[in-house]
C-alpha cells in the first residue's frame, strides 16, 4: 500500500491559529509538493474558507488552489500534488463530492501515492463510511459510504464524559458503542489536537493529544501521541508488510 494520509481531529486547537498545531505534520507529509488542492465543500461560504486555508498554507510555504474555483474539478484532482480537505458538515461534503463525481478519482490518486490530508469532516471522508461523524444530516447524500482510504472509522472532536456534569444525554462513548451494535469497524476517538498519520500499512498517533480506540466486543484502549495503532485499527494491514 502506498497510502500517505494526515487525518486531523480539528483544524483549530484552543489558543492557536487555524491548523497551526498541525503545521509540522502537514509539512512533513506534503514535503516538496508545489501546490495543495483544497476541498472547501463542507462549508457553505467556500470563497471565505479557501481564503482562510490559503493564508495558512502559504505560511507553511505551499501554494493553494481550491477545488470550487476550478472550471474542471476532475482535471484539478488529476493534476494535484496533494489534497487537503477542510472540516465542516460531513454530509454536505460527501454529497457535494458525489455530485461532482470525483470520489473514485480521489481514491485512485491516493492509491497511486498522492498525499491526502483532512481535518474533522475531511478526516471522516477518509473512512469507510461517515457513520461516526458528529454532524447533523443537513443534506442527504446518496450513500453514507466514504472514500475508504483507511479500514477504520474516526470520531473527531472526541469528548470524555465530564465527571461533574449533570447532562443526561448520550456520551460520545455511548454513541460509539451503539455504532458497534450494528457495525464492526474499529473507531478512533480523536481528542482535540490528535492527528493520525498513515504511511502505507503503518498507522500512528501524532499531534498533541491522545486518542481512545473502540473495537466491537472489547474494552476501549487509551493511546498517547507516538503510539503505533495499526495492530488495533487495521490488523489485516500486517499481512501486507
Amino acid at each position: 500500500m502506498s497510502r500517505r494520509l494526515v487525518l486531523i481531529s480539528t483544524s483549530t486547537v484552543f489558543g492557536t491559529r487555524y491548523l497551526e498545531h498541525a503545521y509540522s505534520e502537514l509539512g512533513d507529509a506534503f514535503g516538496r509538493a508545489a501546490r495543495v488542492l483544497f476541498i472547501p465543500h463542507a462549508l457553505k461560504d467556500r470563497d471565505a474558507y479557501a481564503a482562510k486555508a490559503r493564508a495558512a498554507f502559504e505560511e507553511m510555504g505551499y501554494g493553494l488552489d481550491s477545488l470550487h474555483e476550478s472550471p474542471d474539478p476532475r482535471q484539478a484532482i488529476e493534476r494535484a500534488d496533494a489534497i487537503f480537505c477542510g472540516g465542516g458538515n460531513t454530509f454536505r461534503l460527501l454529497k457535494a463530492l458525489d455530485d461532482l463525481g470525483v470520489l473514485p478519482l480521489i481514491q485512485r490518486r491516493v492509491k497511486d501515492g498522492m498525499v491526502y490530508a483532512g481535518a474533522s469532516a475531511g478526516s471522516n471522508l477518509a473512512c469507510p463510511t461517515i457513520r461516526t461523524t458528529n454532524d447533523m444530516p443537513i443534506v442527504q447524500p446518496p450513500s453514507l459510504d466514504a472514500l475508504g482510504l483507511i479500514r477504520f472509522q474516526i470520531n473527531p472532536h472526541y469528548l470524555d464524559p465530564a465527571p461533574d456534569s449533570t447532562h443526561m444525554g448520550e456520551t460520545r462513548e455511548a454513541r460509539i458503542r451503539e455504532f458497534h451494535e450494528e457495525n464492526h469497524a474499529p473507531v478512533a476517538g480523536l481528542r482535540e489536537g490528535a492527528i493520525v498519520r498513515v504511511e502505507g500499512p503503518s498507522v500512528s498517533l501524532r499531534g498533541i493529544a491522545g486518542a481512545r480506540v473502540f473495537r466491537r466486543g472489547l474494552e476501549p484502549l487509551e493511546f498517547l501521541p507516538g503510539a503505533a495503532l495499526e495492530d488495533f485499527l487495521e490488523p489485516a494491514a500486517q499481512e501486507e508488510r
